[in-house]
C-alpha cells in the first residue's frame, strides 16, 4: 500500500503540489468557495488535457 502511494505521488508531483497549495491557502486566508472551485477546475482541465 505504501509503495503504491509513493509511486502515485512521484508520477503526479505537480497535481499534489497544487492541491496542497490550495488547501494551505484556504486554511490561511479562510475558505473561499469560488477560489477553491476555480482552482480545482483548473487542475482537472490540466490533468485530462482538454
Amino acid at each position: 500500500m505504501r509503495q503504491k502511494i509513493f509511486n502515485y505521488s512521484r508520477q503526479h508531483k505537480k497535481f499534489l503540489l497544487i492541491l496542497i497549495g490550495i488547501v494551505a491557502l484556504n486554511m490561511i486566508y479562510g475558505f473561499d468557495a469560488r477560489f477553491t472551485i476555480i482552482n480545482l477546475l483548473w487542475i482537472f482541465i490540466n490533468v485530462i488535457k482538454l
